[in-house]
């Protein structure tokens, strides 16, 4: 579960978000990954970018007001 304060929605706050959903990827899927990126040419960073995205929709949000 995430807690957020409902006021501080700022860019910091959003980035600070995504880089806690990387750091979530990176430990449970970076090993899935980097085989990926190995066997199909890709880029690691960019897969990761783009998983941490998605994986942000599976977390449960708690908005303080």
């Amino acid at each position: 579960m995430i807690y957020l304060n409902f006021t501080d929605l700022s860019q910091e706050a959003q980035n600070r978000l995504l880089e806690t959903s990387k750091e979530d990827v990176k430990r449970k899927f970076g090993d899935s990954i980097r085989k990926y990126v190995k066997e199909n040419y890709g880029c690691f960073e960019t897969m990761i970018e783009e998983e941490a995205l998605r994986n942000l929709y599976s977390y449960t949000y708690v908005f303080n007001i």
